[in-house]
């Protein structure tokens, strides 16, 4: 199957994960897709195929070399996409040659990428662009990486004369909601080390990201008729606003890049007597995000010396952090992923992810897992796209990985 035929069969999958439903994996979408695979991994051939019942899909690509000392290498993508905009019914479209200009997503609805908006997308003018039809997300992340990693497992097969060392496939559900190496059985999966195929543009080499943590806070109010209400009624909406007040302004994501640290608002649901608000707390440096974290605590604290005890309750949870101190003693794989790209012509950027992947808690799990460009951008919004040649070249970049690994190439 052709690599963008493959996406494009892929992304037809509704996979949102949802955290609300407190399953595994969180939506039967996942599952569906998940024997979808299956059954693809084994009509290319590979072997040990094995779908579990919380939807975690591994196989093997057998060694085809006599080399006893070469490593077992995983490659690993995730099934979900992001609860945070519908990616059922997505309809992809290309645009080839692409000129540098706007790009109309939906004329009926006037949705448009605007390159004033989003100025790196004229760094692929010339290049095959796939984009939304602007109603859905494109399911790039990660679909572009399973189809990667794919189509690359399929190229091996049919080239016998490249030779490998054993290759370990997994594709895991819930990546979105921060659970997707929750049930990864990382010594069933018995490699040496992984990537996972989870970044963003062309290039992208990665071994630090942010140590992260969520935060749920509830507000208690009372409710009285608004004619009665002086001195009665406790609104918590206006109790949260409060609380959001006091955050510093500019800790945000649209306010920060590269190492800054921030504390996002990605839910808010609210009525005078309970208002419910959802944060996401990041911060590269171990230090600052316990400081974030205690941050919380102490506004808290304030709003009920305020209003009340318990007018201000706040659930906490750590959901992964840096795995930057799990990969620098281990720096042999990074160099060997930069050796890759480069020989296959991809100039690599080493930078650290404003996010997570599952290579972040895997890491802490005893396997350690880099993370390495899908290309695609704009991630789980109606404007994300991908270059086909940045997939193509992701693929390469696998291969090639594979192939200098058996050699014991990890020199830069």
């Amino acid at each position: 199957m052709l690599l963008i035929e493959r996406f494009f069969k892929y992304v037809s999958f509704d996979t949102q994960s949802d955290e609300s439903t407190k399953l595994t994996p969180s939506t039967p979408g996942q599952m569906i897709f998940a024997n979808f695979l299956e059954n693809e991994l084994n009509e290319i051939g590979l072997s040990d195929v094995k779908l579990d019942d919380n939807g975690y899909l591994t196989a093997t690509l057998p060694s085809n070399t006599d080399n006893e000392d070469s490593p077992t290498i995983g490659f690993i993508a995730h099934m979900d996409t992001s609860p945070e905009l519908t990616g059922r019914h997505v309809e992809p479209q290309i645009v080839n040659n692409y000129d540098g200009n706007d790009i109309v997503l939906n004329k009926e609805e006037n949705i448009v990428l605007h390159t004033a908006d989003f100025p790196e997308i004229k760094n692929y003018i010339g290049k095959d662009l796939i984009l939304t039809n602007g109603k859905t997300l494109l399911g790039s992340d990660d679909k572009a990486g399973i189809a990667e990693i794919m189509s690359a497992m399929e190229f091996l097969k049919n080239h016998p004369e490249i030779k490998h060392g054993k290759i370990r496939v997994a594709f895991t559900p819930d990546e979105e909601i921060g659970q997707g190496a929750d049930n990864f059985n990382v010594e069933d999966f018995a490699a040496d080390w992984a990537y996972t195929i989870d970044g963003g543009q062309i290039g992208e080499l990665q071994y630090e990201n942010f140590n992260a943590a969520s935060a749920k806070l509830t507000f208690k109010g009372v409710n009285v008729h608004p004619g009665y209400a002086k001195g009665k009624m406790v609104n918590s909406i206006r109790i949260a606003n409060q609380f959001m007040s006091m955050l510093p302004r500019y800790d945000t994501p649209e306010h920060t890049e590269g190492y800054e640290g921030f504390f996002h608002l990605i839910k808010f649901d609210g009525t005078v007597e309970k208002t419910s608000l959802t944060y996401i707390i990041r911060d590269f440096d171990r230090d600052r995000f316990e400081r974030r974290k205690k941050e919380f605590e102490h506004l808290g604290r304030k709003i009920n010396a305020e209003f009340g005890e318990d007018t201000c309750t706040i659930e906490l949870n750590d959901q992964y952090y840096n795995m930057y101190e799990k990969i620098v003693p281990n720096m042999h794989i990074v160099r060997l992923a930069h050796k890759a790209m480069e020989q296959v012509g991809v100039v690599p950027l080493e930078l650290p992810i404003r996010g997570g992947t599952d290579g972040c808690q895997l890491s802490f799990k005893g396997l350690i897992c880099p993370n390495i460009f899908s290309g695609g951008h704009n991630f789980h919004g109606r404007y994300e796209y991908i270059p086909v040649q940045s997939m193509e070249k992701a693929v390469d970049t696998i291969v090639k990985i594979c192939e200098l690994a058996v050699q014991n190439d990890t020199q830069a």
